[in-house]
């Protein structure tokens, strides 16, 4: 199984830090977002990834190169200038990741999840689930033994961690649009299914959340990503 790493986001909320350089590359724990997230991978066994690029991308291909200096090959789906949202950007990328089903993660995420190769079967979608941080106390889905919906009351936080099928994207235009309608057609057709990762979830969406994030890896330096 091939992973992917979301990281051609601007980061808007991460300003004046990501002003000159890509919110993946801002360090915590004295390490890049991205390669902490990056050696998460390969510790799971992956050793094809895929990262898209967009805002400031060539900074990223120079920090990461072809991934030899990791154990593990990267291949880039450029998106030019614009980011294609989540949806968009998977789509695109497609042609690198192959027919197989795929681990996608968001570069901005924080989480001990082990990031296992998983087969979502006849499920066109995977999502990892976490409780609501207080940023986003409504959360996104419901989950229902190992069932996801969007019409259930006690609703989840999306991790931005999923694996998916390419079937998911079919009929599809390459252009920017978001991954979540994509998901509640899905999740209609009840092919959607899911997970309740209890452990630690933090969305690096803030300065402050960074700031808090270093503070907790230089505490505990052997801590997951």
């Amino acid at each position: 199984m091939r992973a992917m790493i979301l990281a051609a986001g601007r980061g808007e909320r991460m300003r004046p830090l990501t002003d000159t350089r890509p919110k993946p590359l801002l360090e915590a724990g004295g390490e890049p977002l991205i390669v902490h997230l990056l050696r998460r991978l390969i510790a799971a066994g992956y050793k094809e990834v895929v990262t898209n690029l967009a805002y400031r991308g060539d900074m990223i291909r120079a920090a990461l190169g072809d991934g030899a200096a990791y154990g593990v090959h990267i291949a880039y789906s450029d998106e030019g200038e614009t980011a294609l949202e989540t949806g968009g950007g998977l789509r695109r990328a497609l042609p690198l990741l192959g027919d197989a089903p795929f681990l996608a993660v968001n570069a901005d995420v924080w989480c001990d999840h082990p990031l296992y190769p998983h087969d979502p079967g006849d499920d066109l979608a995977h999502l990892v689930l976490v409780d609501n941080p207080p940023q986003h106390p409504g959360g996104d889905f419901h989950l229902q033994g190992d069932r996801v919906d969007d019409t259930g009351e006690a609703r989840l936080t999306f991790s931005g961690i999923g694996y998916y099928r390419p079937e998911l994207f079919a009929g599809t235009p390459d252009g920017a649009f978001p991954l979540a309608p994509l998901l509640r057609r899905a999740m209609a057709a009840g092919r959607v299914g899911g997970e309740h990762h209890r452990g630690l979830w933090l969305d690096i969406g803030t300065p402050e959340r960074l700031t808090d994030l270093d503070a907790h890896l230089r505490a505990t330096p052997t801590s997951g990503a």
